[in-house]
């Protein structure tokens, strides 16, 4: 069976892609199996910059056709922050709740009707001969005013998806990839991916 590298040091992430690619005809394997991959610095100036990076840059180390995405909210209220600083909004080695805090302070007095927020994914799969091919996914929604359920991880407590009563963190994995920025990119990857 090929091998394809899930470009990502991120446990949480690489669960995800791994049970929205099942069915395709690759082993699926983290960038954390690889000792010594590297810790790719996300300094691009857009998602679809930072998942090309991360992708060739795996790619080019394990010597392996290679996925990488990279994902960003857009809050309107705060001008489209945190954007693709997403993982890093409340600072270095900060964790998901820190981020999650830090939002909720910045909208503490934003009304209902302006806190509308998108999230985007663009995926890379990148080839060892430089080829690679670029998808990506969107969803709106609204930040909600605290954080709720127990599940997925990221801004997932506070996102709810526009036409739903759930937030990304109170539905099953199943129900979020269905339907999420991320799921939606990987569905357009899964095509890619079968021939």
């Amino acid at each position: 069976m090929k091998k394809l590298v899930i470009a990502t040091q991120n446990q949480n992430k690489f669960k995800e892609m791994k049970e929205a690619l099942a069915g395709i005809p690759w082993g699926l394997q983290p960038a954390f199996d690889f000792p010594g991959a590297p810790e790719v610095l996300e300094d691009g100036k857009t998602l679809e910059e930072n998942s090309l990076k991360k992708a060739r840059e795996v790619a080019l180390f394990t010597g392996l056709p290679s996925l990488a995405d990279d994902t960003g909210l857009f809050v309107d209220f705060i001008g489209g922050q945190p954007g693709i600083y997403a993982a890093r909004f409340a600072g270095e080695n900060c964790t998901y709740e820190d981020n999650v805090r830090k939002l909720l302070g910045l909208l503490e007095k934003a009304p209902d009707e302006s806190r509308g927020a998108v999230f985007k994914t663009v995926i890379t799969f990148f080839r060892p001969d430089g080829s690679f091919d670029q998808v990506a996914g969107e969803i709106g929604g609204t930040i909600t005013r605290s954080a709720r359920g127990e599940g997925g991880f990221g801004y997932d407590p506070i996102f709810l998806p526009a036409g739903h009563s759930k937030v990304f963190a109170e539905m099953t994995l199943d129900e979020k990839n269905r339907i999420s920025h991320r799921g939606q990119a990987v569905q357009k990857a899964k095509e890619l991916l079968k021939d």
